[in-house]
C-alpha cells in the first residue's frame, strides 16, 4: 500500500544517530521503543540506593553503647561527643572523594562507580562491626565514606535510564529507597546489635557475635551489599561512549519531525541546551540548589543522630529511656509508612504542586512537628509509643519529600554530560555539611543534657530549637531571589 502525503509528512526530518558500540545509545534506543514504566530499571535504582544508604545511619542506635564499651569517654555525658565523631567520619570521607567519583563516572561510566561503591560496603562495613577501639571504628567509617560515593552517580543514572515522563518517578525511587535506608539501617542496628544479650538462646557470649556485639547488624548489611554487587553486573550503562561533533560524549539531541510544533519544540530545546553554563561553579540554578540541599542535609543527619541519642537517653535527661530494640521498632514502622507515602502519594502530589512547592510545604510542616518532640517525651506507656511512631513517620515522609524535590531541581539544572560531575559536587558539598551534623549534633546533645534546669529552652528543647532553626533557614532559601531555575535564567537573559 502506497504511503499518502500525510504519512510522508510525518516522517522524521532529523533522524537521531545511534552508534552500535555505544551503551548510552543502546539505552536511548530502548527508551524510544519501550512503553510503560521501566520496572526493571527502577528495581536496580532501588537496590543500589538502599545499599548506599543503609550503612550511613545503621550505627546510630548502638553507637552510644559502642563508645561506652570502648571506655574512651570519662563521663556518661561525654559519650555523645565521641559518637558524633564516629558518625561524622563517614561524611568527611565522602566529601573528599565525591567530585573525583563524579568526574570518573562522566569519563568511564556510571556502572564501574556503582560496582566499586557497593563492594566497599561489603568489606568496610563488616570491618566496622569488628572494631575493637575508637580509632579503628573511626578509620573504617572514614574509608567507607571515601569509597561509597554512589548516591550522586545513581541520581544521574536514574535521570538517564528513563524518559522525561517517568523522571519524577525514578528520582522519587532514589529518594524513597535512600530515605528508607536511612530509617531501616538504624532499625537493623537496633534489632541486631548486642545479640548475645537480647537473644541468648540463639547467640552465646563465647560466639563471634558475643565477642563482637555490633558485628551482626553490619554483617547483615554487608551480605545485602554483596547481593547488590552481583546483581549490578547486569546493570545497563547509560553514558554515551562516542564523541560528538562538539567534543562531548553525550547524545542530548532529540528527534524532530516535520510537524511544525515538533520543530518549534526542537528549536526551544536547542536554545535551552545553549543556556546551560559549561562551568558548573558559575551555574547559579545548580549552585543555589546545592546550597539549599546542604542546609536540609545538615538538618537531616543531625536529626538522625539526635533522635537515636534522645530516644535511648534516660528520663532524667529528657529522653525516652528506650532500648536500642525500641528505637529499631519505631524506625521500622516509619520506614514502612515512608514507603507507602513515596510510592503511592508523592508522584501524584509532585505533578500537582511541582518540586519547589512540595519542598516548601514539607519544610514548613516539619517545624511545628519537631517543636512537639520535647512534649512527647512527657508521655508514657502506649500513648508515648503511638505519639512517637506517628511523629517519626510524618517527619521522615516530610524529610524525604524535601530531598526528592531538590533532586529534581538539581538534575534539571544541567545536561546529561555534566550530571555525574554536578551530582559529585552536590555530594561533596552535602557530605561536608553532613560531616558537621553528627559531630555538632552529638556535642549539642551532650551540652543540652547538662542544662536541664536552664531558664531559656532547658534540656532537649534547645536541641529541637536548633534543628528547627536550620529548617527555617533552608525554607527561606527556597524562595526568590536565592533559588533560581534554568528557565528563569533564560527569561532574564532574553530580557
Amino acid at each position: 500500500m502506497a504511503e499518502g502525503p500525510e504519512s510522508r509528512d510525518a516522517a522524521p526530518l532529523l533522524e537521531k544517530a545511534y552508534h552500535d558500540n555505544c551503551p548510552g545509545c543502546k539505552v536511548d534506543r530502548l527508551k524510544r521503543e519501550r512503553r510503560g514504566i521501566p520496572y526493571r530499571d527502577l528495581s536496580y535504582i532501588w537496590i543500589v540506593s538502599l545499599c548506599t544508604a543503609l550503612p550511613i545511619t545503621s550505627l546510630f542506635p548502638f553507637v552510644y553503647f559502642m563508645i561506652r564499651d570502648f571506655h574512651i569517654a570519662k563521663r556518661e555525658e561525654d559519650i555523645g561527643f565521641y559518637a558524633g565523631f564516629v558518625g561524622s567520619s563517614f561524611m568527611v570521607g565522602r566529601a573528599l572523594t565525591s567530585v573525583f567519583w563524579g568526574v570518573v563516572a562522566d569519563r568511564y561510566g556510571r556502572k564501574p562507580i556503582i560496582l566499586i561503591g557497593t563492594f566497599s560496603v561489603v568489606v568496610l562495613n563488616a570491618l566496622f562491626g569488628l572494631s575493637t577501639s575508637f580509632w579503628m571504628a573511626l578509620c573504617t567509617r572514614f574509608l567507607l565514606g571515601c569509597f561509597n560515593s554512589v548516591l550522586g552517580t545513581i541520581r544521574a543514572y536514574a535521570v538517564e535510564i528513563c524518559t522525561e515522563e517517568h523522571r519524577g518517578l525514578t528520582l522519587s525511587v532514589v529518594s524513597t529507597s535512600r530515605g528508607i535506608g536511612l530509617i531501616i539501617g538504624p532499625a537493623i542496628g537496633g534489632f541486631f546489635a548486642q545479640p548475645a544479650e537480647k537473644y541468648p538462646g540463639l547467640f552465646s557470649q563465647s560466639s563471634i557475635f558475643g565477642r563482637y556485639p555490633y558485628f551482626l547488624p553490619c554483617l547483615l548489611i554487608s551480605i545485602y551489599a554483596a547481593g547488590v554487587f552481583i546483581s549490578c553486573w547486569w546493570l545497563p550503562e547509560t553514558l554515551h561512549m562516542h564523541e560528538r561533533t562538539d567534543g562531548r560524549s553525550s547524545c542530548d539531541e532529540v528527534e524532530v519531525s516535520c510537524d511544525s510544533s515538533d520543530a518549534t519544540k526542537h528549536d526551544t530545546e536547542v536554545e535551552e541546551q545553549k543556556t546551560y553554563e559549561e562551568n558548573l561553579l558559575k551555574n547559579w540554578p545548580l549552585m543555589s540548589t546545592i546550597i539549599v540541599y546542604c542546609v536540609f542535609s545538615l538538618q537531616e543527619i543531625a536529626y538522625s543522630e539526635i533522635f537515636s541519642l534522645w530516644a535511648v537517653s534516660e528520663r532524667k535527661f529528657g529522653g525516652l529511656n528506650f532500648s536500642s530494640q525500641d528505637v529499631g521498632e519505631v524506625l521500622a514502622i516509619s520506614g514502612f509508612g515512608l514507603l507507602l507515602f513515596q510510592l503511592l502519594l508523592y508522584p501524584r502530589v509532585e505533578k500537582i504542586l511541582g518540586p519547589i512547592m512540595i519542598t516548601r510545604l514539607s519544610a514548613g510542616i516539619s517545624i511545628p512537628l519537631l517543636s512537639s518532640y520535647p512534649y512527647i517525651a512527657m508521655l508514657s506507656g502506649l500513648t508515648l509509643h503511638i505519639a512517637i511512631n506517628f511523629a517519626s513517620m510524618l517527619r521522615n515522609a516530610l524529610s524525604v519529600s524535601v530531598v526528592t524535590g531538590i533532586f529534581i531541581l538539581l538534575n534539571n539544572a544541567v545536561p546529561q554530560h555534566q550530571r555525574g560531575a554536578a551530582n559529585g559536587i552536590s555530594m561533596t558539598a552535602m557530605s561536608i555539611s553532613k560531616a558537621f551534623g553528627p559531630a555538632c549534633g552529638g556535642a549539642l546533645f551532650s551540652w543540652a543534657q547538662k542544662r536541664q534546669v536552664a531558664t531559656f529552652l532547658p534540656g532537649d528543647q534547645m536541641v529541637f530549637f536548633v534543628l528547627n532553626l536550620l529548617q527555617m533557614i533552608g525554607l527561606i532559601l527556597t524562595f526568590k531571589p536565592f533559588l533560581a531555575q534554568p528557565h528563569e535564567r533564560r527569561a532574564a537573559s532574553i530580557a
